[in-house]
């Protein structure tokens, strides 16, 4: 019997753990791209494209840990596995997995914003050595 129960619990686990990491990649990447295309210059292309292996990466990262974290083994073999406990057990996995979520997301963010940065600063130190005029040691 409570192997069923420990099989059910991942049978609820899984889809949940999935669908949060879908639900919360589509949102990231969908909000990532503007930055991606100002990163790239405007290059489009090569920003859908190259946030696009960023979400894969993404589902890969966080699916692959979700399924590592999945071993349910908080209970005594010796116990018995009540109803009220497997519950305890599921909400402190999938709790710990959506904080887990929200630091993936948090640091994406981040990269996301330092990458944006340099592009503004290489465009702005682009932009000022364009009005210079080399100095080859001549005086006027």
């Amino acid at each position: 019997m409570e192997s069923t129960k420990i099989v059910i619990a991942y049978f609820i686990y899984l889809p949940i753990v999935i669908g949060l990491t879908i639900f919360v990649s589509k949102k990231l990447f969908e909000s990532g791209k503007s930055f991606m295309v100002e990163i790239f210059r405007g290059q489009e292309n090569i920003a859908i494209a190259t946030n696009k292996l960023f979400e894969v990466g993404f589902y890969l990262i966080n699916i692959g840990w979700a399924l590592v974290i999945m071993k349910i083994a908080y209970f005594s073999y010796t116990d018995e596995v009540t109803s009220q406990r497997l519950i305890e057990i599921l909400s402190r996995k999938i709790g710990g997995f959506s904080i887990y979520l929200g630091v993936m997301l948090l640091l994406n963010l981040f990269l996301f914003l330092r990458g944006r940065k340099v592009a503004r600063q290489r465009q702005h130190n682009q932009q000022t050595n364009i009005g210079q005029q080399p100095d080859f040691g001549y005086q006027k």
